[in-house]
């Protein structure tokens, strides 16, 4: 599902890879932490997480609402990065790196159908095969 979303060769797809297969050395090519690197990495790891829905407790009803949830897991993913990382990270970084996930979000948000796609992916469907008489009650309910 994800190449729905990230096509295999764009940034956010090849950083994933990057990080995840070279996670003991990816860092040692740089005297500090590469900012776009882990932004990317952070970016597609939101879109992971919000398609695995296994902690999403509050699904998101709008468009701003979708966007919150993938920022906080990309916040995640950049600060366990960080965490991670024996490079040190630059003075601005983390709000370097923040600024490019927001971009990199709605970038995809905005492409194709995605952001109505995944607000429909977790929202609760309706049983369809229920009878009509378990509809609604036409009883009311005094409370004293």
């Amino acid at each position: 599902m994800m190449d729905r979303l990230f096509a295999p060769q764009s940034a956010e797809a090849q950083a994933h890879t990057r990080l995840t297969e070279n996670w003991f050395t990816w860092d040692q090519d740089h005297p500090s932490l590469d900012e776009t690197l882990a932004a990317g990495c952070a970016t597609y790891q939101a879109f992971q997480r919000y398609l695995s829905g296994s902690d999403l407790y509050l699904v998101p009803q709008t468009r701003n609402g979708l966007e919150s949830v993938l920022r906080r897991y990309a916040y995640d993913a950049i600060h366990n990065t960080i965490a991670k990382s024996r490079s040190q990270l630059e003075r601005g970084g983390y709000s370097r790196m923040c600024h490019l996930v927001e971009l990199s979000i709605t970038k995809v948000l905005n492409e194709n159908d995605n952001a109505t796609f995944l607000l429909a992916l977790h929202r609760p469907r309706h049983d369809t095969t229920r009878s009509p008489d378990l509809g609604s009650s036409t009883r009311t309910i005094k409370i004293k």
